[in-house]
């Protein structure tokens, strides 16, 4: 199952060369086809998409508005104009279409809610649809991560080419790794978060970084935005803030200190970390000091939970500074640093065992920093595995530009 990209889409439909109509009724297609066997969607809203999809129609055979600043229709920010124009997309569960209000006004189209987990179990890495359990859609034995599980498997079978997501432990990365797309947790606090503990942070699952960073030019706060608009027509684009020159220096960890990953998830994100440095996208350097963290574990745990002990509390805390401290060391020598995504392959449905799947991601929503999980290949099982870039706190673009340089689309073929 192939889509078209985000950047495709929308270039299309402002053009007119497609209709959104036309886009939102192939995708509802799709998801009509494969949802029974993959169960990535809790609800679709059909009518209400096409509806959507046809007042974007309407949107652009009015044109542009017109106006004397940016985006009006003669300026200089003229092809900003509708940057997500006819794009079908996906939101993470039933409540998630107030985080797509600026996709909405973009032009996007939401098409449905995307299957997180269900009641029953204390581990998050599975999903359950409407039609049952959301399956990893490289292997059905095999869950997909979540908690962005069925986001996950939308955009990676390819059923729509962008969905919403959230990460309050590696709920966007870890299904990225295991479904083989990419997935961005942005800085937290940068975007509005409806989870009181502010470990979460609104994320983004995309076949590609272009449409990754279609995604957060249009969430991203005004004083973010690229003055060069243009750049959002362009496959290439880095993102939002301006694109930084490559190779960026980069830091590599295969567990940060404390981890103790599975052999071969750190051996393909090694050998992703090999091609970034042949593709000219990073430069590793050895830092004065080595980047071990302390175990965010009990932290997380104690933020996370209502009601924690105030000595729980208060080592979360402390743990918190600590790791800032030694990332604050680590960024100034480096301005990436790179792990494994996910510590073990996908497990089967039956749960995770004793191996946190969070064991490399959870220390960024505890520190706060924005961290991206880049396909790296396949392991033996015939599942993904993930690359994890994390960088200094509002450096997006950092990790888009790295990304996009890596080059490849994602996602199941077919």
């Amino acid at each position: 199952m192939k889509t078209a990209s985000v950047v495709e889409i929308a270039s299309a439909v402002r053009a007119g060369t497609v209709r959104a109509v036309d886009v939102v009724a192939e995708a509802l297609e799709r998801i009509e086809r494969a949802d029974p066997v993959l169960c990535a969607f809790t609800e679709v809203w059909a009518e209400e998409a096409l509806r959507r999809a046809g007042e974007v129609d309407a949107l652009v055979a009015a044109g542009p508005p017109r106006s004397s600043g940016p985006g009006g229709g003669g300026g200089p920010g003229a092809r900003a104009w509708l940057p997500l124009a006819g794009v079908p997309v996906a939101v993470k569960g039933r409540h998630g279409v107030r985080a797509a209000i600026p996709l909405l006004a973009a032009g996007g189209v939401v098409v449905g809610a995307t299957a997180v987990p269900g009641p029953g179990t204390a581990w998050q890495t599975w999903g359950l649809g409407a039609r049952g359990r959301t399956v990893n859609p490289w292997r059905a034995d095999r869950t997909p991560g979540g908690s962005s599980a069925g986001a996950a498997v939308a955009v990676a079978a390819g059923l729509v080419p962008l969905a919403t997501g959230s990460d309050g432990a590696g709920s966007v990365r870890i299904p990225a790794a295991w479904c083989g797309v990419v997935g961005l947790k942005v800085t937290n606090g940068r975007l509005p978060s409806r989870d009181r503990t502010g470990l979460a942070a609104p994320g983004v699952l995309a076949r590609t970084a272009a449409d990754a960073a279609a995604w957060w030019r249009a969430v991203s706060p005004p004083t973010t935005v690229d003055a060069d608009a243009s750049a959002a027509d362009t496959p290439s684009t880095t993102g939002v803030d301006m694109p930084p020159s490559l190779p960026l220096t980069a830091v590599w960890s295969p567990d940060l200190g404390f981890a103790r990953p599975d052999p071969e998830p750190v051996a393909l994100a090694r050998a992703a970390v090999d091609r970034l440095v042949d593709a000219g996208a990073v430069r590793l350097v050895r830092p004065q000091a080595p980047p071990p963290l302390l175990d965010p574990a009990p932290a997380w745990l104690a933020l996370r939970t209502p009601g924690a002990d105030p000595a729980g509390l208060a080592d979360a805390h402390r743990v918190r500074a600590e790791n800032g401290r030694r990332l604050a060391r680590l960024f100034a020598g480096a301005e990436l640093l790179l792990t494994p995504t996910a510590p073990t392959a996908p497990h089967g449905h039956e749960g995770p065992g004793d191996v946190y799947s969070t064991a490399l991601t959870w220390a960024f929503n505890v520190s706060g920093h924005p961290a991206l999980s880049l396909p790296a290949g396949f392991g033996t099982d015939g599942c993904p595995a993930g690359l994890q870039l994390v960088a200094p706190h509002g450096r997006e673009a950092l990790l888009l530009a790295v990304a996009g340089a890596a080059g490849k689309p994602s996602g199941r073929k077919g």
